[in-house]
């Protein structure tokens, strides 16, 4: 398991350990034990989610609200009716359920924004992802990609081919269609986002740029076709040695 994979598992586990009994949890959860920025990664996600609890029990239910639900929430219209309120008619308790877990779901997986395509690249990896497409064989990953319409990469530094490919996915920057391709060397991951250099025609730079962004290094660089940015957690060194 590596981290792309541990991140993806790891979303869905909940506070107070009622998770870790899981074979694919306790195996992405001794993953986070071990690497440690996976495990910074799973510490900000778990505040991230006690900060969403704490602000839903925020919430205050109208009064009389439970009682009103085991009784039937049956109350005495104008006419001697026996009629429901409205917040407690079956067919809106199920609309207030969707509501509440609709506005938590969109706070965890709230989109994913950037100022420049820098800027996105690194928030995307931050944030944590999923390969829709997963293989070892470059040629399959770029099959796959044509497929989906995204910008295939032309020639990657040769240095690339010594890194282990995981696999690959399209995204959506502005508007315009983004491949992203994920390799692997020594524990570390290097992601690299591929535009169409049509989609920017300001980037000019066939040398790469080096940019820091904390814990993570982003590189980018233009050939005839495309325009890439490449972001790793695996250190500045690192990154200028494989291009």
């Amino acid at each position: 398991m590596n981290n792309t994979e541990a991140k993806f598992i790891l979303q869905a586990y909940r506070p107070g350990g009622r998770d870790a009994g899981d074979p694919a949890m306790a195996e992405a959860l001794a993953q986070a034990a071990r690497d440690p920025e996976l495990g910074a990664w799973l510490a900000r996600e778990q505040a991230h989610g006690k900060a969403v609890a704490a602000r839903l029990r925020e919430i205050a239910p109208p009064a009389g609200l439970r009682d009103a639900i085991l009784a039937g929430g049956r109350a005495t219209g104008r006419d001697g009716a026996a009629q429901r309120s409205w917040w407690a008619r079956p067919a809106w308790l199920p609309l207030a359920a969707a509501l509440v877990l609709g506005l938590a779901a969109w706070w965890r997986f709230a989109p994913v924004r950037g100022a420049t395509m820098e800027e996105f690249a690194v928030n995307f990896v931050d944030h944590g992802f999923e390969l829709p497409k997963r293989s070892a064989d470059l040629a399959v990953l770029k099959t796959w990609l044509g497929e989906q319409h995204g910008p295939l990469p032309e020639a990657l530094p040769a240095k690339f081919a010594e890194l282990h490919a995981l696999g690959c996915r399209t995204l959506d920057f502005r508007g315009r269609a983004i491949s992203l391709v994920c390799f692997e060397r020594g524990g570390k991951e290097f992601h690299v986002f591929v535009a169409r250099r049509d989609d920017a025609p300001s980037a000019t730079d066939t040398s790469p740029q080096f940019l820091d962004h904390g814990k993570f290094v982003a590189a980018t660089w233009v050939d005839t076709k495309n325009r890439y940015v490449l972001v790793s957690t695996a250190g500045m060194d690192a990154v200028k040695q494989l291009l």
